[in-house]
């Protein structure tokens, strides 16, 4: 504490105060929590750059946190040392219109982000549905409902300046629209989860505004007719900005904890987006395709009001589930398939779920393969756990075998390290080489990703 404040000049951005020593242990989930020794918020990169040269000089974890909406454990510090909070990190610190493209500090919300560029008539896509910080979405390749048009933050990030391991300032990348100047370092740290570099800045591709928005409920009777609905669409190549999928116990939490009415069937929330013309044809194809599966209900919303209000549904899924079950906390599978094999894996979650006689909800984002199944456990009852784990076992299995990954968009964290060696194969000990090369003392978020 007293070197750190050396550092960093104000007491209270350096503390062991209980209460937010807590609130740093933990993420929303069933994870076990463990307290960092301190909680440092830097305001700026000199200041991160001088914290994480300490930590490596005396061999101390620093583990990177954003708003902690994370759910594989990623911000939970396994190994005590310092919890780094960048929230205070929170500068739009460029807005280019005309490239397209705005350079931000790590602890930016995308919410912030995007009601700044409103006035610009820009949006940066990515929606993972939780208020996250930039950098958090980085450090995961978080993604949301609208990748399928958009794609993960892979497909969005330009560049990073980032602080290694010993302390060192480092760029990538930059803000053209494109480079082949050797290794393409920018997509090495997009996903690594803290690993192997702290950001400082970010520079990010934005979209202009579409010209017309139209947003679609459908009512199904089962969830593989929802599904299979789903692929039809995507294959008839429509302008469609997001297609999620949300089963019929998710919207029986969702009437509860928002006061809804929707229907309590499975659902397919869609959005079409794009010049007026285009989404008129489209929308019109999308509700004949939808009719061939035998919808029970069908309505569109142009209005923005209700737009959003169909949308809070599906965005509120997992706190309305866990509003259901006080006292427990979720466990979510996080499985992304190839879009044909998606019926067929809903299907086999939705028995599989059943076999072992445990409520779970399904829903996920569907246009690109990536559903989730959600299940409420007492984090104190191992038996539950390991019920759950088993689940979550069968559904990753089948996913890989059939083509698919552990992880569509939450990342490895410490939920899915018994994953990734079977999905990846060699490729995993290149991994762990990079990561030694990068961080030798392994300082940087120690025991994610890897044992």
């Amino acid at each position: 504490m007293a070197e750190l404040r050396k550092i960093i000049s104000d007491a209270e951005r350096v503390t062991n105060n209980e209460t937010i020593i807590e609130q740093h242990s933990q993420d929303l989930t069933y994870h076990s929590p463990y307290p960092p020794e301190v909680v440092v918020y830097p305001k700026d990169k000199n200041e991160v750059h001088q914290v994480i040269t300490f930590a490596y000089q005396h061999n101390v974890p620093i583990v990177p946190f954003g708003v902690g909406s994370s759910v594989e454990g990623h911000v939970i510090p396994i190994h005590g040392g310092i919890s780094l909070d960048m929230t205070l990190m929170d500068k739009i610190v460029d807005i280019r219109p005309q490239e397209f493209s705005v350079k931000v500090q790590p602890g930016v919300t995308r919410e912030q982000l995007n009601r700044k560029l409103k006035s610009y008539g820009l949006f940066f896509p990515v929606d993972p549905g939780a208020n996250a910080s930039i950098g958090g979405m980085v450090a995961t390749n978080a993604s949301g409902t609208n990748a399928v048009r958009y794609g993960t933050m892979n497909n969005q990030v330009l560049g990073l300046e980032v602080v290694l391991a010993d302390g060192s300032l480092m760029k990538t990348g930059g803000i053209s629209a494109k480079s082949s100047a050797g290794y393409h370092l920018t997509n090495l740290f997009i996903g690594s989860e803290g690993t192997l570099g702290v950001f400082t800045e970010i520079i990010l591709k934005l979209y202009g505004i579409p010209e017309k928005t139209v947003s679609a409920k459908a009512v199904f009777s089962t969830v593989e007719q929802a599904s299979e609905t789903a692929v039809n669409i995507i294959s008839a190549g429509l302008s469609i900005g997001r297609i999620e999928l949300v089963d019929e116990h998710t919207i029986t939490a969702v009437n509860a904890y928002r006061d809804t009415n929707f229907a309590e069937k499975p659902t397919l929330f869609l959005e079409f987006s794009g010049m007026e013309h285009w989404i008129e044809k489209d929308v019109a194809l999308g509700k004949s395709l939808i009719e061939d599966f035998d919808c029970i209900d069908f309505v569109f919303e142009s209005d923005p009001l209700k737009r959003t209000e169909l949308w809070e549904a599906r965005h509120q899924a997992v706190f309305a589930i866990q509003a259901k079950y006080p006292g427990q906390k979720p466990m979510s599978t996080d499985v992304c398939v190839p879009i044909s094999v998606l019926p067929e894996a809903i299907e086999n979650a939705r028995k599989t779920i059943s076999d072992n006689g445990i409520e779970g909800a399904i829903f996920g984002h569907v246009g690109d393969g990536n559903y989730h199944v959600v299940f409420m456990v007492d984090p104190q009852s191992q038996e539950e756990i390991e019920r759950a784990e088993k689940i979550n076992h069968d559904i990753v299995r089948f996913a890989i075998k059939n083509g698919g990954t552990c992880t569509g968009e939450h990342g490895i964290g410490i939920g899915k390290i018994d994953y990734l060696q079977e999905e990846q194969g060699s490729a995993y000990h290149l991994m762990k080489v990079i990561k030694h090369a990068i961080d030798s003392k392994n300082i940087l978020n120690p025991g994610k990703i890897f044992n």
